[in-house]
């Protein structure tokens, strides 16, 4: 044996690496100088947790909040620096100025600078306060009552908005009227008052309200939006594109721009264009509402993004748990039966100057879980203003007595039935669903107009999607149609034959 062998191994040292508050906190100054603020804010959370009673972690944190927008989150943390950690910490007072500038509380604003300067006369930020307050112009306590007005505004602004996402339109329209009315170079209740024309139903105006404000206030950005929005649910596509080939060449600061420009180029099916401002927002360290995160797993998920489009969405959930199950990638037709959105799309839809489009909207009210809401809402057409096919088809939809008269010689049920032949059998793009429908209530036009009647809806959906298939250059057999929809091959040419006469 050698006399080695006998001689103890000496063991490695392992030595445990424990990160302090301080390790976070300057990984988090790092990340912030290089304007990377998502790992910015979770070091300096972290650090935080470490030392909680350390104000010079809170009051970075704080300015991390300050730059992604965060503004009511970033005071928080500076109050609570102030009354709890340490209150010689004077610039704290200078950082809440500035917040509440950017937030338009102006007053707010005032207040804060002067406390900083009279805390800290000659201090770092003494130049930049004498300057907000310069900007702000208030010379002493003269002006305090307009900024208190103005102010009193834009609560009444964000209250007006607050109606319109709850889908009180009336009264949103009742309070922008009066805003508008006394405060006439207001743009930003201008834009609001258009969108809850919309919703309304008042498209006249709405376009005419935002084209004020282009006029009165040229590159306003939220009516640049809106009228995108307008354009692209009244289906004036060559104006859409032509204002979405401008938008293209918006490259905005603001985040509430960019958020708002990533919105309607999602809602406008423009996807790649919002994938890029909505992402760039996050990675900014942006944290928005749940309107945020849904237009961005939206977005990313149709640009072939899913990583990023689960993240947003689980987010999404995160801030609303009744979105579960709703995620794009779950997405059923929903998307084709509504035409990107909800009642209101359907509403705007069933004003189309098509006939075989409104009689879709019907269909798709059909079949809707929000039928009844939808038939009596104040926005849903005057059965007057209806065609003869169109009552027919309304009659059948409300189920008025049909057992006799015109349904029961013309069959109308069957044409119904046909629709959600193709609606449930059709298994191509969602977004194809609409377009075959719409297909499919030409020919119930036709036939109405001339007196004809229906039979065999699963032989009219099969001839239906056949002749729309091969129309858009679909690869698709006479058997493949036949078998797809339990008919046989000969009774599918026969019913073809049928399309092809009202086509």
């Amino acid at each position: 044996m050698s006399r080695h062998s006998k001689k103890r191994k000496e063991r490695a040292k392992i030595y445990t690496f424990l990160p302090t508050g301080d390790y976070y906190f300057h990984k988090g100054l790092q990340s912030y100088d290089r304007y990377d603020f998502i790992n910015a804010k979770k070091y300096l959370q972290r650090a935080l947790e470490l030392e909680p009673l350390e104000p010079m972690i809170a009051c970075q944190l704080a300015l991390v909040h300050t730059e992604t927008g965060d503004y009511e989150k970033s005071n928080e943390l500076l109050l609570m620096t102030l009354k709890e950690l340490d209150e010689r910490m004077t610039e704290c007072y200078y950082f809440l100025a500035n917040n509440y500038a950017h937030m338009g509380l102006y007053t707010e604003a005032y207040r804060y600078a002067r406390l900083y300067l009279e805390k800290d006369e000659v201090g770092e930020f003494s130049v930049d306060a004498e300057e907000l307050i310069e900007w702000i112009g208030i010379n002493d306590d003269d002006n305090i009552s307009l900024l208190k007005e103005q102010e009193e505004l834009l609560y009444m602004q964000e209250e007006s908005r607050a109606l319109l996402e709850d889908g009180k339109y009336a009264e949103a329209v009742e309070m922008l009227e009066d805003i508008v009315k006394a405060h006439p170079d207001f743009w930003p209740a201008h834009n609001n008052l258009a969108l809850a024309y919309f919703y309304e139903g008042e498209t006249s105006k709405a376009f005419s309200m935002t084209e004020k404000v282009i006029a009165n206030n040229p590159g306003n950005l939220h009516a640049l939006c809106n009228l995108a929005v307008f354009y692209y649910y009244e289906q004036q596509t060559e104006d859409l594109e032509k204002l979405i080939k401008a938008l293209e060449k918006v490259k905005p600061i603001n985040s509430e721009h960019r958020y708002k420009l990533g919105a309607t180029f999602a809602l406008t099916k423009k996807y790649e264009q919002s994938y890029y401002w909505l992402r760039q927002l996050q990675k900014s360290g942006y944290e928005g509402n749940s309107g945020f995160y849904y237009w961005l797993s939206k977005a990313a998920f149709f640009t072939g993004n899913e990583k990023a489009a689960k993240s947003a969405w689980n987010q999404l959930v995160l801030l609303e748990p009744d979105k579960a199950g709703s995620e794009p990638w779950n997405e059923s037709k929903e998307e084709a039966d509504q035409k990107s959105g909800g009642d209101h799309a359907l509403l705007k839809l069933l004003r189309s100057d098509n006939i075989p489009e409104r009689l879709c909207a019907i269909f798709f009210i059909s079949i809707s879980d929000r039928q009844p809401a939808l038939l009596t809402h104040p926005s849903f057409k005057s059965i007057d203003e209806f065609t003869y096919p169109e009552k027919l088809y309304l009659a059948t939809i409300l189920k008025v007595d049909k057992r006799q008269g015109v349904h029961a010689r013309m069959k109308i049920d069957k044409a119904h039935e046909t629709a959600i032949e193709l609606y449930e059998r059709y298994d191509g793009h969602p977004a194809d669903v609409f377009e075959l429908l719409k297909m499919w209530f030409e020919v119930f036009q036709k036939v109405v107009e001339s007196g004809g009647k229906f039979a065999n809806p699963a032989a009219f959906a099969a001839a239906a999607e056949y002749v729309w298939s091969l129309d858009n250059q679909q690869a698709i057999t006479q058997r493949e149609v036949a078998k797809k929809y339990g008919v046989s091959p000969s009774t599918l040419r026969k019913y073809i034959t049928k399309i092809e006469l009202y086509l």
